[in-house]
């Protein structure tokens, strides 16, 4: 990954909502106006009432505290408090293997990609991986994971058409035992989230991955599109309600002018973020790094 990387997929934000945060830290004494100037700035860069609210009550009591009069004076507060909300994602565990990863998301949050991508990762870290297609509704869904199949050199376990997913799961799971892969990745329907069929599907899956092998799935990733913002968090609230998630992937930070909404799914979810997409290509995938984000937001400050 490029060192600006972050930098650059945050582009969009640090020009607009965060743009004009910083406009207000650079230039204007800590009035009334000042603050409530923040708090409005602070809501439409999507971190949401509550998770603004919980970021200003601190810098107003350190900044008496301090004696602070310049909204400058308030920067490397502002970072440190963003930076002490966002909790980094655990490293997988291969300790026992295979490893059962399963990607979750509505249509068009960048599921399909995200998975492809996370499979280029393990692969560069030395790992050999296994792909469940297991959208047998949309037949799109299958080709898309067999194209990137073929770029990352490894095998689709799928079914026909409008078949069984859970069955589509349980021959993915026998295959990755008696190849001896380290990683199944599992992509499964985006239907919308409000139809309850979707998730009766996804307990199903969970289901039987966990009777072929023993606590499968280790790791259920749910994918969010940071340009759809505060409606992400209802969207995810909905999945969280219907099965264990254990990690946030975070797409298109790229192309958001709101990337704060990563602090509001922290905060708002209690769920760690731990991958984001940074851009098109296959290497544009990073673990999420806490302090790489907020000085993409914000800028670094001096001594940070």
């Amino acid at each position: 990954m490029i060192p600006n990387s972050w930098q650059d997929a945050l582009e969009r934000t640090r020009k607009t909502t965060f743009g004009r945060v910083a406009t207000l830290l650079g230039q204007t004494d800590l009035t009334d106006s000042f603050w409530d100037e923040l708090e409005a700035e602070l809501i439409l860069a999507d971190l949401g009432l509550k998770t603004t609210q919980s970021i200003l009550a601190p810098l107003q009591q350190e900044a008496r505290a301090q004696g602070w009069t310049r909204g400058a004076e308030l920067r490397s507060a502002l970072r440190n408090l963003l930076i002490g909300m966002l909790e980094e994602g655990k490293p997988l565990d291969f300790s026992t293997q295979p490893v059962v990863i399963m990607l979750v998301g509505v249509n068009g949050s960048g599921k399909t990609t995200s998975l492809a991508k996370l499979g280029y990762r393990l692969q560069q870290d030395g790992r050999s991986i296994l792909i469940a297609a297991a959208d047998t509704y949309r037949a799109a869904a299958t080709d898309q994971l067999q194209r990137w199949a073929e770029r990352l050199k490894t095998q689709v376990i799928t079914g026909l058409a409008g078949s069984d997913p859970g069955a589509v799961v349980y021959d993915a799971c026998q295959a990755a035992q008696a190849r001896g892969v380290e990683a199944l990745l599992i992509d499964t329907s985006g239907r919308m989230h409000t139809e309850h069929n979707l998730m009766s599907e996804l307990q199903k899956i969970t289901r039987v991955a966990g009777k072929v092998i023993s606590g499968a799935p280790h790791r259920v990733y749910l994918v969010l599109d940071a340009t759809t913002g505060q409606n992400g968090l209802s969207q995810a609230q909905v999945f969280m309600q219907t099965i264990h998630i254990d990690g946030i992937i975070l797409t298109k930070l790229d192309g958001s002018a709101k990337g704060g909404v990563a602090v509001a799914i922290q905060q708002q979810l209690g769920i760690p973020i731990d991958y984001v997409g940074l851009g098109e290509g296959l290497g544009a995938f990073s673990r999420f790094d806490a302090r790489s984000y907020v000085d993409g937001l914000i800028g670094p400050t001096s001594g940070g």
